[in-house]
């Protein structure tokens, strides 16, 4: 992939044609779904008497039905056998299901076309634990968040597209319905000649014993996820999201007519605008993470859904208008803006939260079993969705209107954000880091691709701030077991954040050689275990800006551990508020400027039987030069 773009994976053949199938099946689902809410929104008597508002709920949580049922089967389905006859075989289903779909828009025949909803949910489900197992496969680490960023936005652009299309089509006179029904049929063969362009994309576990009984499968599926916390509440996470847009998205249909009185192209334009804001979120996180899994976006995405969800309710409540409008008459309203403002602030800040999660889930589930956790993940969000159907239901039941829905909703987003990070501190503390470096300062990495994706090491780096872990922290593209002194460990506030990371304490061996002993052990545990852990040899923050003397502490590690030692530097530094120099800290860092600039420096890795002190000071210090 291009370093400077993401859109360089749509040349080749590894993503161009996996890009495009999941495209058009996206599109032709929601062309579908839209076509028949509207047609139901706008022009319900014709088509049943039920209660417009009960179908707007009911219809999507019929469509992920299936997700419920059948992920189980579909994940064991993706692990065994080859993904991209799997996705073709899925695009032929397709083709089936627009035709039954077509004889109910045919006939006018209601229930044909809700059985159709459940069909396209089956095709969904099939396609899901394929759609993201598929990726790590075919992608290098530094290309999944890029790569996942453009299957999103993909995807949202093809709701988008898929969401204009069937409400402008479904209301055409007079061929609107015979337009539908022609054009998901062939939407659906397009993407199964896309299909059949998929590169093979071998079977991880081909002997896998497939378990028939889905509810038995359901529960070891979850039961297995949970082994691994990290991954299970990033699913929890992902769930949560679909929760919370399937209540916002369900609204939309009547929120446009009887709220914002607008005709079925004010709804289209809720719609354009929130799937711009998903696509723009998505792509926008490769350039906020650094091409790498930064899940300290999640709280940041988690923020915006709450501030922007709860001031769509107030905006909403600010907007005036008693007679019927199109599209350009509601943008000409008093207040229209703020409302398409809040809707593409929470689309993007969905993207921001949403794509994380998934390269998280996908870089730190066991391989042979991601195609089953990708099933698990999709059974959970079934469920979470059709507890929002549910949910909205009652609410719209107690008498709450769509705007305190929204409102409701954007609280309850902030009552489970808090939650999840309590019980994984990680993404608060990645998003402090993540925070630090993008507004006090600005952190180049240079070749911080030398940084391990996988087994120990000892990072070793000069120590100049007290705020020196966070920076390499964010930079990391895994966690790091810091060692730090244990009177920096205990410096208010940023202790909380040390002890979230599992930084080891140590002290001088003449101030508490029980603390000492006990730091060595946990060193040697951590990289027995494969992890990263990073030391600062000088044993204490520069005064002058120059490096210490490097103590021996380094070869006591590798002689109980012998991995391979990676040296660092940082530059740039020296003279913040943070650092330990002469004079006025505020005055330092108010001559320094704001957003100054600062690196990190990773060297080649050096093997444990040459990791001298003496050897790792002379490496820091040439990583460093005469930056300070």
């Amino acid at each position: 992939m291009s370093h400077s773009s993401q859109f360089a994976l749509l040349a080749q053949r590894r993503c161009g044609p996996f890009f495009w199938t999941q495209f058009l099946g996206a599109f032709n689902d929601n062309v579908f779904k839209t076509a028949l809410l509207t047609i139901l929104t706008y022009e319900a008597l014709s088509w049943t008497t039920m209660d417009v508002g009960l179908l707007n709920n009911l219809i999507p949580g019929l469509f992920i039905l299936p997700f419920v049922l059948f992920s189980a089967t579909a994940g064991q389905l993706a692990d065994k056998f080859e993904k991209s006859r799997i996705a073709r075989y899925v695009k032929l289903l397709e083709i089936a299901i627009m035709s039954i779909a077509a004889a109910g828009w045919m006939t006018h025949d209601l229930w044909l076309l809700i059985a159709a909803v459940v069909g396209m949910g089956l095709h969904s489900t099939l396609f899901g634990p394929v759609k993201y197992a598929y990726l790590p496969q075919q992608l290098k680490p530094e290309e999944l968040v890029g790569g996942n960023g453009v299957i999103e936005m993909g995807t949202f652009v093809g709701i988008l597209l898929g969401e204009i299309l069937g409400a402008v089509l479904v209301v055409y006179k007079p061929w609107g319905v015979e337009l539908v029904a022609g054009g998901t049929i062939a939407i659906a063969v397009i993407g199964w000649l896309a299909s059949r362009g998929i590169p093979l994309t071998p079977a991880p576990e081909p002997e896998l014993n497939i378990n028939w009984n889905p509810v038995s499968e359901t529960i070891r599926n979850i039961g297995f996820t949970r082994q691994n916390r990290p991954v299970f509440l990033s699913v929890l996470g992902n769930s949560w999201f679909w929760f919370y847009g399937a209540i916002i998205l369900a609204q939309f249909p009547v929120y446009a007519k009887n709220y914002l009185h607008g005709d079925h192209s004010v709804f289209v334009l809720l719609l354009t605008v929130f799937s711009l804001g998903i696509g723009a979120g998505s792509l926008l996180c490769e350039r906020l993470s650094g091409r790498k899994v930064e899940i300290g976006l999640v709280p940041f995405g988690s923020i915006g859904l709450s501030v922007f969800g709860f001031d769509l309710f107030l905006a909403s409540l600010g907007y005036t208008n008693a007679g019927l409008v199109d599209m350009s008459g509601f943008i000409a309203r008093h207040g229209s803006l703020r409302i398409l403002f809040d809707v593409i602030m929470i689309g993007i800040f969905g993207g921001l939260y949403i794509v994380p999660l998934f390269a998280l889930i996908q870089t730190r589930c066991d391989p042979k079993h991601l195609s089953r956790t990708i099933a698990g993940m999709n059974i959970m969000n079934a469920l979470f969705m059709v507890t929002a159907a549910l949910a909205a239901m009652v609410l719209l039941k107690m008498g709450f209107t769509i705007p305190q829905i929204f409102m409701a909703t954007a609280i309850m987003n902030a009552a489970v954000a808090i939650y999840i990070f309590t019980l994984v501190p990680e993404f608060l503390m990645r998003f402090i880091a993540w925070l630090l470096i993008h507004t006090i300062h600005r952190v180049r990495g240079i070749d911080t691709d030398r940084i391990p994706a996988e087994d120990a090491a000892v990072l070793v780096c000069n120590h100049v701030s007290y705020v020196d872990a966070i920076v390499i922290m964010a930079a990391s593209p895994r966690p790091i077991r810091f060692v730090m002194d244990h009177r920096i460990f205990r410096i208010p506030v940023l202790s909380w954040v040390f002890k979230t990371a599992k930084a080891i304490p140590i002290a001088p061996a003449k101030e508490d050689p029980q603390l000492m002993e006990k730091a060595y052990a946990d060193i040697a545990q951590a990289l027995h275990e494969g992890e990263l852990v990073c030391i600062f040899p000088e044993g204490k923050l520069t005064a002058t800006g120059d490096m210490n003397e490097f103590k021996g502490g380094i070869k006591k590690i590798i002689e109980r551990s012998p991995v391979p030692v990676i040296p660092m530097a940082l530059r740039g530094l020296w003279g913040s508020m943070l650092t330990r120099g002469d004079g006025n800290p505020f005055e330092r860092s108010f001559k320094r400027g704001p957003l100054s600039q600062l690196a990190l420096v990773v060297g080649k890795p050096i093997a444990p039987a040459m990791a001298t002190p003496e050897l790792l000071q002379e490496q820091v210090l040439a990583l460093r030069g005469e930056w300070k």
